[in-house]
Parts: structure tokens; sequence; C-alpha cells
């Protein structure tokens, strides 16, 4: 019987064991795990275009140009404004102003300022 040549071990190249890339290999694993997990996504095992996003909900892909408003996977509702891709959320518009809640705030202490400076001004008079 023949004996078969041994597999060589991978190379690693010029790299010593010190090299960020070795002494690193067992470092992120939380991240590996997620980047593992995401992988059984619905929509991924059918591959995707060089365009598309995420459901929020199921995290299947979606098609970048789906007419539908509903996730194909989950059936959940699409909002329009807001697309999850790979590693960020893009919001088209921004939310809602602000400015009632700051108004709620904001309103009672200039009133306060307002009637302590005419106080202060009665009083010097």
């Amino acid at each position: 019987m023949e004996e078969r040549p041994q597999k060589p071990p991978p190379s690693w190249g010029n790299v010593g064991e010190h090299h960020w890339s070795r002494a690193r290999k067992d470092a992120n694993q939380e991240a590996l795990d997620y980047y593992r997990e995401r992988s059984k996504a619905p929509g991924v095992e059918a591959g995707g275009s060089e365009r598309n996003f995420y459901c929020m909900q199921c995290d299947g892909v979606i098609p970048y140009d789906q007419a539908g408003t509903a996730c194909p996977h989950c059936g959940v509702a699409l909002d329009e404004r807001v697309k999850r891709y790979f590693n960020w959320v893009e919001i088209n518009e921004p939310t809602q102003s602000d400015a009632k809640a700051l108004l709620r705030v904001a309103l009672p202490i200039a009133l306060g300022l307002g009637a302590i400076a005419a106080l202060v001004w009665w009083w010097l008079r």
C-alpha cells in the first residue's frame, strides 16, 4: 500500500507568533458567533444581490427593489423610511421635531426668568 504524503499545515507566510493575526485568532468569538447565526437568517441561503436589506424583526434578507409592504419571510410591516443593511440602519427622513417637548421645559423657565427680571426691575426702580 502506498503511503500518502502528509498535508502541510496552513502557511502563515512570513508572520511570526506575535503577529496580530495569529495572536488574536481566538479573540472576538462573540462577533464570530453572531455572524454565523446571521448566515442562517431567512433568504441568506438563496444568496443576495449587491444591494439588499434586512427585516428588523426576523433578520431575513429582502431584495432592495421589493414591491411589497411586508417582509416576505415573517409578514411584519416594513417602514419605507427605514432600511437595515448588513451593519447599519439608514433612516431616509428625519423623525418628528422635538420642539413641543422642549417648549414644555423652556417656556416655564423663560416665564420664571421674566418674572424675576420684572420683580428686580420693579424693586430697583
